[in-house]
């Protein structure tokens, strides 16, 4: 029996330290620890790794990383009414849980973490787009980090791990696909949080590339990729007339037909056309 099973189930952590979840925080806890222990997995061997972990709440997800083997968390929660149920499994799990109480947003993990280092979280709904999209861009690559094993609203999953041609191809799935692997690794209906949200949830994994897929400048692809999908229904030759002044001998020179709409376009083209632009 793993230690995990010694702690009090989350209903009477949450009980105990009255911690109703508040939608201005973007908590939506998930209380079943087959679920969380299930997520956990997901993120592969952690015996050898840190484990970052976002949000952790009343500690669903920390007790299944924990009981899964993680050599050491770290998790940053901004609720301040969270931290005591925190210190109660770190107390189970001694020397492998360190808690910081903070904003994701504000604090630098990385003097607290030793290599290599995993990102494991069920994100707070409104930052979790913007934590990625950090994730994503760091100055250097490879990043600190070898892989994201995050959940998302359903609708985010989508857009992550979205082709060209779908609706929900756009600038997320631009920046996940060009470094690095990404996948929908398990789906999670509304009932499975409490309160439910009124959408699905999924877990999306990413592993990091070494290098990116196509060789490109990662300001200048940002660029592009801006300008594209901020008018996606104009061509391109009208979308992205602002960043050349000879834009139609740009998308030519980079194979793509300046009558295309940026959905249309492949992470390959919007890579090419960076290169053509720095040319």
């Amino acid at each position: 029996m793993s230690r995990i099973d010694t702690l009090p189930p989350l209903r009477q952590v949450i009980a105990s330290h009255q911690l109703s979840a508040r939608k201005s925080l973007g908590q939506n806890f998930l209380l079943d620890l087959n679920l969380t222990a299930k997520i956990a997995r997901q993120a592969g061997d952690l015996s050898a790794c840190d484990v970052l972990e976002i949000g952790p709440g009343p500690g669903g997800l920390t007790r299944g990383l924990l009981a899964e083997g993680a050599r050491r968390v770290l998790a940053v929660e901004k609720d301040a009414r969270c931290i005591a149920a925190l210190q109660e499994i770190a107390a189970a799990y001694p020397g492998r849980l360190e808690v910081i109480e903070g904003d994701a947003l504000q604090i630098d993990p990385l003097a607290h973490l030793t290599p290599p280092v995993r990102i494991a979280a069920n994100l707070p709904y409104n930052i979790g787009t913007e934590l990625l999209v950090r994730w994503l861009t760091p100055p250097d690559w490879p990043p600190f980090w070898q892989s994201l094993t995050l959940m998302f609203q359903r609708e985010v999953a989508d857009r992550i791990v979205a082709q060209p041609g779908s609706k929900a191809y756009g600038r997320l799935a631009i920046l996940a696909q060009w470094r690095s692997d990404a996948r929908i690794a398990m789906s999670l209906p509304p009932d499975a949080f409490t309160p439910p949200p009124k959408v699905s949830s999924a877990v999306v994994h990413l592993t990091a590339l070494p290098r990116p897929r196509f060789e490109a400048d990662a300001a200048t692809l940002s660029r592009v990729v801006a300008a594209a999908f901020n008018q996606r229904r104009k061509m391109l030759r009208a979308a992205l007339k602002g960043l050349a002044p000879d834009i139609e001998d740009r998308l030519h020179s980079a194979g793509l037909k300046p009558t295309d709409r940026a959905e249309r376009v492949p992470l390959e083209g919007f890579c090419a056309l960076a290169r053509a632009l720095d040319a």
